[in-house]
């Protein structure tokens, strides 16, 4: 029997652009390992190693964590996950990261959601919470049943700093100066697979299909075979 080769795919996408719902879905289809640098930077600072602690400290400062530590933290992780299908997340970021991985992972595709700046705008700036429950409300998809306040406990809603217009607006600056050149870095090795539109349901099929010719669709063959 032929064992197909592994895939090590990359997921990239500006703030908002749907990459949290997109991951969750090629793994629960694929059955692939996903390994955020969001994700990882967190468990650390939670368990206060020495990477987390000198990572907190750049970001407590407002400034961007450095390649080689964030290249350190994750290719550590990638060296554990080399038996696995991998998707991974939020690195690399910048050229420099993106050579660095070179170097000990070869990389097969890169997966860009091109979704307008405007729409991602939209989309994040109409998100409401209540903060005492978490409670999410967004004013196009699932309002209010009156503006401002929590359904439940009639309680003010409030915008995250994260969600404002003027914030979204830098996040979304931030993310083109950073990663325009790590695209056109993948594009010119014929990496790069970009998949664009305005909604996110509208945009997965299309990356389905795609995965389906590199790996099989595990959700089926637990269907066929129920415990």
């Amino acid at each position: 029997m032929v064992v197909p080769p592994l895939l090590r795919a990359v997921i990239m996408g500006p703030p908002g652009s749907g990459k949290g719902t997109i991951s969750a879905r090629i793994i629960k289809h694929f059955g692939v390992k996903h390994l955020s640098s969001g994700d990882l930077l967190r468990d650390n600072m939670q368990k206060k190693t020495d990477v987390g602690i000198l990572a907190k400290s750049y970001i407590d400062q407002g400034q961007l964590i450095p390649d080689d530590i964030m290249t350190q933290l994750m290719l550590n992780e990638i060296k554990g996950l080399d038996r696995y299908n991998l998707l991974l997340d939020g690195f690399p970021r910048t050229v420099a990261q993106a050579e660095a991985l070179d170097k000990e992972c070869h990389i097969d595709t890169v997966i860009d959601l091109d979704v307008p700046f405007e729409t991602i705008k939209c989309r994040l700036t109409a998100r409401w919470i209540h903060p005492a429950s978490g409670r999410v409300y967004n004013l196009e998809f699932s309002p209010p049943k009156v503006q401002g306040i929590d359904d439940i406990t009639g309680e003010p809603l409030v915008q995250r700093d994260d969600d404002k217009p003027e914030t979204v607006s830098k996040r979304l600056q931030a993310y083109d100066a950073q990663t325009k050149p790590v695209l056109e870095y993948y594009r010119k090795k014929g990496l790069l697979k970009s998949f664009s539109g305005t909604e996110t349901n509208k945009i997965w099929p299309h990356i389905y299909a795609f995965l389906q010719t590199k790996l099989p669709d595990i959700s089926k063959k637990d269907a066929a075979n129920p415990r």
